[in-house]
């Protein structure tokens, strides 16, 4: 695989260290500029799931499923495809570059997994994680992934994101390499920060209180959905009894007896199309649960801009703190109790080369608290500023998805009404011919 990628390829998507040689600046401009259009230049599928069986990390045997990620070339030369480049991958390789994403762009709201384990199932769906139907259901929303991934306009410039496309061995090593892990913020200190912030930015509290609603929204969807489809299955298979009644019955009748007959064959048919049905339905539950997982990627961006507004409030206290010392030390006035103030009461002042000595330091630690506060600043400011680009870029995403979505299941229900009503049409012209 790798030998088959160009070095302009490798180019094509790297992260953009500015450096200052005038060459590598041309690079990266590439680099940008081909990256943005990653799905113009290559196609992306999970074209199939296998299932192994190996030794896990304890030396102890388990069965896995691994999905073969094909990639090829969009334009080819005289309309004839290419071969496909081809590599397998794990579920959990997956998560270490979701994870990985999390951690190198926090401002972006990044696109979830699908499930590891089925959840909202109707009792009967299958909830193991090696079931083929639930397989290919994670295959479809593992290459949903990718594409989304693929289609963001930073999320596809990322070298990382495209040596998992394109190297099967040395892709782990080099995230690994990244150090990513050192910059996750621990679950504790984001939560430190929730409470403690003491002026949070309106807007995102109200879209952390927004993705909360949705979540819970979509939540009662997907319960009642799986109470509807439980419901549906029986009813639907009741139908079943229809044809075997019908069918017993045709055996005493003459005249009645091919009708009857008939009629049974509809009412078995009608029976059997709810598996397809509901099958079809779990596909668009699997949407719905997309943004149901989406929801956490959103409270992820919102707890990283509360962590970094608790670090610039902190900064700014600390900086408040020292002023404050200096001010004291230099008119020798304490307005708040402290230990050193009730020293100086106790031992005396301290002698002009001592206060001078302090002053000096305290000017220097104030100079670099201002240096702080500035950078911290900035740093809040830059990210708000990319992470309500990328807000608004989502909530476009996430209407116009929804919006399909919901049109898509409101088709399929007409649809399975109108094929109910075919069975019961043809039943009724067996009856009239009897």
């Amino acid at each position: 695989m790798a030998d088959s990628v160009s070095s302009e390829e490798v180019a094509v998507i790297s992260n953009t260290d500015i450096t200052s040689t005038e060459s590598e600046n041309n690079i990266i401009n590439t680099m940008v500029e081909r990256g943005t259009a990653l799905l113009r230049k290559l196609e992306i599928n999970v074209a199939e799931a296998e299932k192994r069986t190996g030794k896990n990390t304890v030396n102890m045997q388990e069965t896995y499923t691994v999905y073969l990620i094909e990639i090829r070339p969009a334009e080819t030369e005289g309309g004839t495809p290419a071969a496909p480049d081809t590599l397998w991958r794990r579920y959990s390789e997956f998560e270490l570059l979701r994870t990985y994403l999390l951690v190198t762009y926090p401002y972006i709201i990044i696109p979830p997994l699908p499930e590891k384990r089925a959840e909202f199932v109707w009792h009967k769906l299958s909830a193991d994680n090696l079931d083929p139907d639930f397989v290919e259901r994670r295959r479809v929303g593992l290459e949903n992934f990718l594409l989304r991934v693929a289609s963001h306009p930073v999320l596809s410039n990322d070298k990382i994101f495209f040596l998992f496309l394109t190297e099967e061995k040395g892709w782990r090593d080099a995230v690994l390499e990244t150090g990513f892990q050192d910059k996750a913020d621990s679950r504790l200190k984001s939560l430190s920060a929730m409470f403690r912030v003491k002026n949070p930015d309106k807007r995102f509290t109200a879209l952390k209180q927004y993705s909360d609603e949705l979540n819970n929204v979509i939540s009662q969807l997907l319960r009642i959905r799986a109470r509807v489809a439980d419901r549906l299955y029986g009813v639907y298979k009741v139908h079943g009894n229809y044809g075997r009644v019908f069918s017993e019955w045709s055996a005493i009748e003459k005249e009645m007896g091919d009708g009857l007959q008939s009629a049974g064959h509809h009412m078995d048919t009608y029976a059997a199309s709810i598996d397809d049905i509901l099958e079809e339905e779990e596909h668009f539950a699997d949407q719905l649960k997309e943004y149901l997982f989406y929801t956490d990627a959103v409270r992820s961006v919102c707890r990283k801009h509360e962590l970094i507004q608790y670090e610039l409030e902190m900064a700014a206290q600390d900086l408040a703190q020292k002023k404050q010392q200096k001010e004291e030390l230099a008119t020798g006035t304490v307005r708040i109790f402290s230990l050193k103030g009730m020293t100086s009461k106790l031992f005396g002042q301290e002698s002009p080369e001592q206060k001078e000595s302090r002053l000096a330091a305290l000017e220097q630690s104030i100079q670099e608290g201002e240096e702080t506060v500035k950078e911290k600043n900035t740093e809040c400011q830059e990210f708000v500023r990319a992470a309500w680009d990328d807000i608004e870029r989502f909530k476009e995403q996430k209407d116009k998805d929804l919006r399909e979505a919901l049109i898509s299941y409101a088709i399929m229900q007409i649809s399975m009404c109108k094929k109910g009503i075919q069975v019961w049409s043809n039943a009724k012209e067996c009856f009239s011919k009897m």
